[in-house]
């Protein structure tokens, strides 16, 4: 017997499915692997020896889950220590590979995913064992090195550019709007804030003010912007990554949140609750909004891009490819050929060039200001996403 294992890992996503699924589905197809396991929560489930057979599934249950946000498989926060921190947990980990006769292992995940991927295609090079490790990218962050951009990201993307349109309408509907703030997701990078700036209407950005953390947050700044535009049309919105940092490094929501309670107490808040703080301390006005869109927009499926999804999919076939052709310590991914028309390349790099990298929005796409994106950085987003909504709204909106 050969066999193989797939197990998914970090934040699930509205597509990591896909990946699985097209690795599945290629094995049915191409007859690689005699058995394809699912490791159930990742590399914890597989040291639990929690393996499922997918060979089970019909056709018409692959393309549901296909289509099923999440991670199907489960996942795990488990990061594998190096070797010689561990030695144990490794020689069990390949004694069960070893027990279900499992000849490849493929990993689904971000940063830390890829990581395991090239420790342990490390050790089994080291003790001579013939077996091959493939990374399957996934991140809504899009922070991973080297890939054009990693599936799962162009879903929360699309999420959050049409939550903005729907919400800056919602915003809009009253004589005093005040200000609305949006909180995305982005510890370190700012590409899910910088979707934000597809959202248009009537021809114009919602998002007013944009903020990322490669840009140290100058609150001097930012209050004269917020007060220059309140002041001209009565409204302000803004979409904020919940990494802003001060130019010292340090959160925002960290240091900025500083709401109390009828008792004095102090309440922690993120991003958006920090810049609702200092607007509403700066006088310009106590009608704040914040809108935290926290995990939602991971796995909304209901908005999830075309693109994303047969990406996804397409680059999960590649990985069963890869450890076909006898390749191992590498990670499936895509490369951009071109805009317009939008095209992209299947190839691979070592899990090395993923590992403990992010990749950060390089400030060329960023405004002089720091605070939105370049009308050129949007047409690295438009394909990703697809087309957005197109709505009409018949009353004023009450602009100075």
């Amino acid at each position: 017997m050969k066999n193989c294992v797939i197990a998914q890992s970090g934040g699930p996503t509205s597509v990591i499915n896909s990946s699985v699924m097209g690795l599945l589905s290629k094995n049915n197809e191409l007859k690689v692997y005699d058995k394809v396991y699912a490791g159930l929560n990742g590399i914890e489930g597989i040291l639990k020896e929690d393996l499922v057979d997918m060979n089970l599934l019909t056709e018409e249950e692959i393309e549901t889950i296909k289509h099923t946000p999440s991670a199907a498989l489960g996942s795990c926060r488990y990061k594998l220590k190096e070797y010689e921190d561990s030695k144990e947990e490794y020689k069990k980990l390949f004694e069960i590979f070893a027990r279900h006769d499992i000849k490849a292992f493929f990993y689904a995940g971000g940063n830390d995913s890829q990581d395991t991927v090239r420790k342990l295609s490390a050790y089994a090079k080291d003790h001579n064992i013939d077996m091959n490790f493939i990374g399957i990218p996934k991140t809504v962050d899009n922070d991973l090195q080297v890939i054009d951009h990693a599936p799962g990201f162009g879903s929360a993307a699309r999420y959050i550019a049409v939550s903005v349109l729907e919400s800056y309408l919602d915003s809009m509907v009253y004589t005093n709007n005040g200000i609305f703030i949006t909180e995305t997701m982005g510890r370190d990078a700012g590409w899910l804030a910088a979707s934000g700036a597809l959202a248009t209407y009537n021809g114009r950005r919602c998002a007013d003010i944009v903020l990322l953390p490669e840009v140290p947050f100058d609150e001097e700044k930012f209050l004269s912007k917020v007060r220059k535009i309140y002041e001209e049309k009565g409204h302000v919105y803004i979409v904020a990554s919940e990494g802003v940092r001060l130019a010292d490094g340090s959160f925002l929501a960290a240091t900025k949140a500083h709401a109390h309670d009828s008792f004095g107490h102090a309440q922690l808040g993120g991003a958006g609750n920090a810049l609702k703080n200092i607007i509403t301390e700066s006088g310009i006005t106590k009608r704040v909004k914040v809108l935290e869109l926290s995990t939602l927009q991971r796995s909304a499926f209901h908005l999830a891009s075309e693109v994303d999804l047969e990406e996804a999919f397409k680059l999960g076939e590649r990985a069963l490819l890869l450890a076909r052709d006898g390749e191992t310590g590498k990670v499936s991914i895509l490369v951009r050929k071109s805009d317009e028309p939008y095209e992209v390349e299947y190839t691979a790099t070592d899990a090395s060039n993923i590992a403990n990298h992010v990749k950060y929005m390089p400030l060329d796409m960023v405004t002089e200001d720091g605070m939105n994106i370049t009308e050129e950085a949007m047409k690295y987003f438009r394909p990703l996403v697809g087309k957005l909504p197109e709505y009409r709204v018949i009353h004023h909106f009450h602009e100075k």
